[in-house]
């Protein structure tokens, strides 16, 4: 049992858990969001009603392949993950841009085998060439 505890309260299973339900609840607020507001604005702009492609079959030998049903799906992917896109990961990706800006950096390219190598190294770890210097950037004069 004591082993079953442990499992239990190790940080990155109550991490994981935690990620699980805020995903859960993050999709139902996207699939909302598609639902009640992109989904009939993309209707207002098209002029009709919204599109709905599940009476869409096909018959081969009596064998009914409701397409359209699928089609439904993929263009609610396509929706949901453009939305998705254009208002969480593009925000996000210029946010941590903007942070991440005046960063230093803190590894440099080995010139002789391409492998990234701390900055203050004289000498390559993984190919041994001898490296220069790296001249610290001087503060310009007022």
């Amino acid at each position: 049992m004591s082993g079953f505890k442990k499992f239990l309260m190790r940080g990155n299973l109550v991490e994981l858990a935690v990620a699980v339900v805020i995903g859960a609840t993050f999709s139902g607020l996207v699939q909302a969001l598609v639902k009640d507001l992109i989904t009939p604005l993309i209707a207002a702009i098209t002029g009709g009603s919204q599109p709905d492609f599940s009476q869409y079959v096909f018959t081969i030998n009596g064998a009914k392949f409701m397409y359209g049903d699928f089609v439904n799906q993929l263009l609610s992917f396509l929706i949901i993950a453009s939305v998705i896109y254009w208002l969480v990961v593009l925000p996000m990706s210029r946010l941590i841009s903007f942070f991440d800006r005046n960063k230093q950096a803190t590894e440099k390219k080995c010139p002789e085998c391409i492998s990234d190598i701390p900055v203050e190294a004289s000498r390559c770890a993984f190919c041994t060439a001898v490296l220069s210097p790296v001249v610290a950037a001087e503060e310009p004069a007022l």
